[in-house]
């Protein structure tokens, strides 16, 4: 694996951050070694957010935000508007996307691969609330294969129990299940 870097686009209240830290969560199920953490910008509700997970296979000395990243994860659809969206993302690239339709053109020349869920319509199915961040962690882990649905749903109980935790494991299944992907040439 060596390392692999995600960046996380997402607006305040829909999970970002936490999204970062389940998949850190997830992949130290593995058994290896995470980074995850948050850049704020205004701190408030529906303002856009950034987060950020390192997974390597050996201790990660980097401390610093990614700036070519492996794959982006963007939960909120209106961020594919962002001029820098794309920017520093490498060769081979993956785009996980909230959308309910797939992406009308290759956003950017180093886009391979595209996994696209409905992960708002998921989430309001399966925990009531528009929180789409497990969804779009399960549509990560089967669109690159770099965890598995098992790893996913261990590191999801690290941060939640009882009936939230059960419908977020609903939902996190459902988006390994349910993503399509769409792909281009290098």
């Amino acid at each position: 694996m060596n390392t692999k870097e995600i960046r996380f686009h997402g607006r305040g209240g829909q999970g970002a951050v936490m999204a970062a830290k389940m998949l850190a969560s997830a992949a130290a199920e593995e058994g290896k070694c995470v980074a995850s953490f948050p850049m704020y910008g205004f701190e408030r509700r529906g303002m856009p957010v950034i987060a950020f997970t390192r997974i390597a296979d050996q201790p990660i000395m980097e401390k610093t935000q990614i700036y070519t990243p492996d794959s982006l994860m963007v939960i909120d659809p209106s961020l594919l508007a962002l001029p820098t969206l794309f920017n520093g993302l490498k060769p081979g690239g993956v785009l996980i996307l909230n959308s309910d339709k797939p992406l009308p053109n290759r956003a950017s020349e180093n886009l391979e691969k595209v996994g696209w869920i409905n992960a708002t319509h998921i989430a309001l199915c399966e925990i009531g609330r528009d929180i789409p961040n497990t969804c779009l962690i399960g549509a990560l882990a089967a669109t690159t294969g770099w965890l598995s649905l098992d790893s996913v749903i261990k590191g999801l109980r690290d941060y939640l129990s009882g009936d939230i935790l059960e419908s977020n494991i609903r939902n996190a299944t459902r988006g390994y299940k349910e993503v399509e992907v769409q792909t281009w040439d290098s």
